[in-house]
């Protein structure tokens, strides 16, 4: 996760592209808003309620004491809550702070949580609305690509725990997300290409004009000026948010937003989390191209468009040869594992994404084998 700025106003502001993720399982519908400057729609989200809690990374310091002042000014009784950068904030530890932050404020079900910050900080704010008094409202402003495409969207939030990543959380969709893409001018490279790995991911589950699009200029895929920058992100939530809507507690298709995920956790774990969430992805999704290829899903060529494409924009394709013993240990822990069988999601084809449930150990070696450095 990195950090954003606060949007300075626009001369002539530009009505936001409006996606509307389904209410599934008896939640209510809301819309994320894509565009630049957006805080203004803050207060319509926020609607009635009296306190509003801003959390915040230590990073977006300026940036949550701006917006606490800004709704301070507009009546509501305002605080900032400040928690560490990235994955340090999913800790038990914090949401314990976060909650009696929230108690000495007289924080009520009828009060508002905002989350400001890339996935990580969402994912926490989430979880710690979805706990107080058993669920309050809360709002997400993403400021990272992964925020905006992934972590925000959906109404998964959780933390870490020793034993692995997201293992404890909750399904507490927000009542809006906010992406301003402003926030993604000042992100650094190497963050900014981390969220790639999802765009990428939506294109290879879903939607293959992502993928024509990052492969028509690489180069300016890796920036936020690139001439396709709210295209990609669009799209990328439009794929996310029509398989949320269908499926929000993951007991079906959403399982398709996992692809590259179950190896991932595990390389993010072995990592101590010190790897981006999006380079890891990068990796798990290679090597769930070459397990789906390895057992006859999928052809040699798209199996080889994933190392090409994700390689082209600068995500890693290759991990440590000599950690599978301890990466397959931890897959087995890995929420989609049901028993002792491990769970992937791979592809029969471009956009055909499909469960793979206990594979043979000896596809899942020679899967590894194509991506071991």
């Amino acid at each position: 996760m990195s950090s954003g700025t606060t949007p300075e106003p626009s001369a002539e502001p530009v009505a936001p592209l409006r996606v509307t993720v389904g209410g599934s399982a008896g939640t209510a519908p809301y819309e994320v808003l894509i565009g630049r400057q957006l805080l203004g729609e803050l207060p319509s989200l926020i609607g009635t309620a009296q306190r509003v809690a801003v959390l915040h990374p230590e990073a977006l310091a300026e940036t949550g004491q701006a917006l606490r002042e800004d709704l301070a000014a507009q009546g509501y009784q305002a605080i900032t809550v400040e928690v560490p950068n990235a994955e340090d904030a999913k800790q038990a530890e914090v949401a314990a702070y976060c909650w009696s932050a929230l108690g000495q404020t007289g924080f009520t079900r009828s009060d508002v949580v905002v989350g400001v910050g890339g996935g990580a900080t969402t994912d926490l704010a989430g979880f710690v609305a979805a706990t107080w008094l058993r669920g309050v409202r809360w709002i997400a402003v993403p400021t990272t690509v992964l925020g905006m495409v992934d972590a925000a969207v959906g109404g998964k939030t959780g933390i870490n725990t020793a034993e692995g990543k997201n293992l404890v959380g909750a399904f507490h969709p927000p009542a809006g997300v906010l992406c301003d893409l402003a926030a993604l001018d000042s992100l650094p490279v190497n963050d900014y290409v981390s969220g790639l790995a999802e765009v990428i991911k939506a294109g290879f589950i879903a939607d293959p004009e992502i993928l024509r699009l990052v492969e028509s200029d690489p180069e300016a895929a890796r920036t936020p000026a690139g001439p396709h920058t709210a295209e990609l992100i669009e799209r990328s939530i439009r794929v996310k948010a029509e398989v949320v809507s269908e499926d929000l507690r993951e007991s079906g298709r959403r399982e398709i937003l996992n692809y590259g995920h179950t190896l991932a956790h595990a390389i993010e774990k072995n990592e101590r989390y010190r790897w981006r969430h999006g380079a890891a992805v990068s990796v798990g999704m290679v090597f769930a191209a070459e397990l789906g290829r390895i057992a006859g899903r999928l052809d040699e060529a798209t199996a080889a468009r994933h190392r090409e494409v994700l390689a082209s924009v600068g995500l890693p394709v290759t991990y440590r040869g000599d950690q599978w013993p301890r990466l397959l240990e931890t897959m087995r822990v890995d929420k989609k594992t049901r028993g002792d069988l491990l769970r992937f999601i791979v592809l029969d084809g471009l956009a055909r994404p499909t469960v793979l449930e206990g594979p043979d150990p000896a596809a899942l070696l020679a899967a590894h084998a194509e991506i071991a450095d």
